[in-house]
């Protein structure tokens, strides 16, 4: 994949056209760095030139690992979901961006499901319907090795 983050969206967007001239099949773009608005350009590019979007979510621990303030990642995958995006480094129940099990796992029914049920213990406070919005399928990453695998497929 080629990396699309940039300073400026004119330069993410003339990096996405260089990864298709390229042959690149996926363009990756830190949306929280690059913001919201940007990301949803490129998602519109990505799907109208045949690219896949890799998100990579750098600077989400700022945000979303405080327990006094910011915001928990399921609203930020909430927000990618309208966003766009193809795939997530989403963080497992194991290995260096590891979380709270139950609320991983909500999180990644968030992301990739088209209707989650009120389920408190895995932080889904309501029935969503997502109806036909795309999903973004949760990537396992950040130091995920062969004896993480157990608890990965429990």
């Amino acid at each position: 994949y080629l990396n699309a983050t940039a300073g400026t969206c004119e330069e993410m967007m003339k990096r996405a056209v260089f990864a298709r001239e390229l042959g690149v099949p996926i363009v990756m773009h830190d949306y929280l760095t690059g913001g919201f608005t940007a990301n949803t350009s490129l998602a519109h590019y990505c799907r109208d030139n045949g690219l896949l979007l890799h998100i990579h979510r750098a600077m989400h621990a700022v945000i979303d690992r405080q327990k006094n303030h910011g915001m928990h990642f399921r609203v930020l995958a909430k927000a990618l979901r309208m966003s766009g995006g193809d795939h997530v480094h989403a963080g497992t129940v194991v290995g260096k961006l590891e979380g709270e099990r139950e609320m991983t796992l909500g999180f990644v029914d968030l992301l990739r499901d088209d209707f989650i049920e009120k389920d408190r213990s895995r932080g889904v406070f309501f029935t969503q319907d997502w109806v036909s919005m795309p999903g973004v399928i949760p990537v396992a990453s950040g130091g995920i090795h062969v004896w993480h695998m157990p608890a990965l497929t429990d």
